[in-house]
């Protein structure tokens, strides 16, 4: 049994409707597709405009698919491996914080994916899936923010409510890798940097406040002393 499950919200109570939008707005800056599009454009430099449409989409589903599967999992999967949700706060709050530095630096996230894998998707059929879809975007710090944000509550309203978010997040994104050649010929290459490192910033905040949380939970004491 979780530690932190007595923190939950259990009852009928409505959580406030800026929760879910601090909840969109921290999964799309994760998420941050204006970093992947160098490589999208790069691996569908080829591409007719019918197959970027269709690469776009299967990318976006992708990410859906493995949020959603991320948010019914997740539970069940911290259960059998024996770790609280304070810790697990903490550990993806760390992850975010090493995405958010490289974001700030503008350069290519390794936590995601790596240069070698985006190499060798130029070899593959299907890329939409891998590395696009999977690690590059949907990654271990947006699989573990959907996991920490279901694990507000067990309300049946919360879950749906959370879906609809990461749903709202996959419409975003996939309307930004549909237009990533006209964003990219606007923006170019600095552009994009600026953003990246604009993302960058709101990541380290959001990292750092998921951490203080997890911390809080796991040393009461520390609650006690900033009081």
């Amino acid at each position: 049994m979780l530690c932190s499950s007595a923190s939950r919200v259990t009852g009928t109570a409505m959580e406030h409707w800026t929760e879910y939008t601090r909840f969109v707005t921290a999964l799309a800056v994760i998420l941050n597709p204006f970093a992947a599009l160098p490589i999208f454009l790069s691996l569908t430099r080829d591409y007719q405009s019918r197959e970027l449409a269709g690469v776009a989409l299967i990318s976006a589903a992708t990410v859906g698919g493995v949020l959603v599967v991320s948010a019914l999992g997740g539970e069940p999967l911290l259960a059998w491996l024996g770790t609280s949700l304070a810790s697990f706060r903490v550990g993806g709050g760390m992850v975010l914080l090493l995405m958010a530095f490289a974001m700030l630096r503008a350069k290519p996230d390794e936590i995601k994916t790596s240069p070698g894998e985006a190499a060798a998707a130029e070899n593959k059929a299907s890329i939409a899936v891998v590395p696009l879809g999977m690690p590059l975007l949907a990654g271990p710090g947006s699989i573990s923010t959907v996991i920490i944000e279901t694990h507000r509550s067990t309300a049946i309203y919360h879950h749906m409510l959370v879906m609809l978010s990461i749903g709202v997040v996959c419409l975003f994104l996939w309307v930004v890798l549909r237009l990533a050649q006209p964003i990219g010929r606007l923006l170019g290459p600095i552009g994009l940097n600026i953003i990246n490192r604009l993302f960058g910033l709101m990541l380290a905040a959001i990292a750092v406040e998921i951490m203080a949380n997890g911390l809080r939970e796991l040393f009461p004491a520390l609650t006690i002393a900033g009081g």
